[in-house]
């Protein structure tokens, strides 16, 4: 015999699958799961954290944090590391849409897409222990 569950019976039980203690707050709980993001937006999430999990990188966005466009020469002795190393790490982080580059002649020039990663960095950088 099947019993039917309310709704509010049903995610009261759902919480309690999860953990031992009661969910106290059904509605608010409910209210969240149905806010969390589509498991596709997460993995983009994912991917650029993964991307910022990488001290050269994080040394690129803050060397480039202040506005300044570098051609990858630039930006290896910056970090004192060879050109394709360099180029490893810009390419990847202008893949993600993270830098725009250009060329000019053989010259490859990088910058900021936008601010949000390189703002991103410096707040936890400032957020570091000292």
């Amino acid at each position: 015999m099947r019993v039917s569950v309310s709704n509010g019976a049903a995610r009261a039980a759902a919480c309690d699958d999860l953990c031992n203690v009661p969910c106290f707050k059904e509605d608010l709980v409910a209210r969240l799961r149905e806010e969390l993001p589509q498991d596709d937006r997460l993995e983009e999430a994912r991917v650029l954290f993964a991307a910022l999990a990488d001290r050269t990188r994080l040394k690129v966005l803050h060397a480039l944090s202040g506005g300044e466009e570098l051609c990858v020469c630039d930006v290896a002795h910056v970090l004192g590391m060879s050109v394709s190393a360099a180029s490893h790490h810009l390419r990847k982080l202008r893949d993600l849409k993270i830098l725009k580059y250009r060329n000019d002649g053989k010259m490859a020039y990088y910058s900021l897409r936008d601010r949000f990663a390189a703002e991103l960095v410096q707040h936890a950088l400032r957020q570091a222990l000292p």
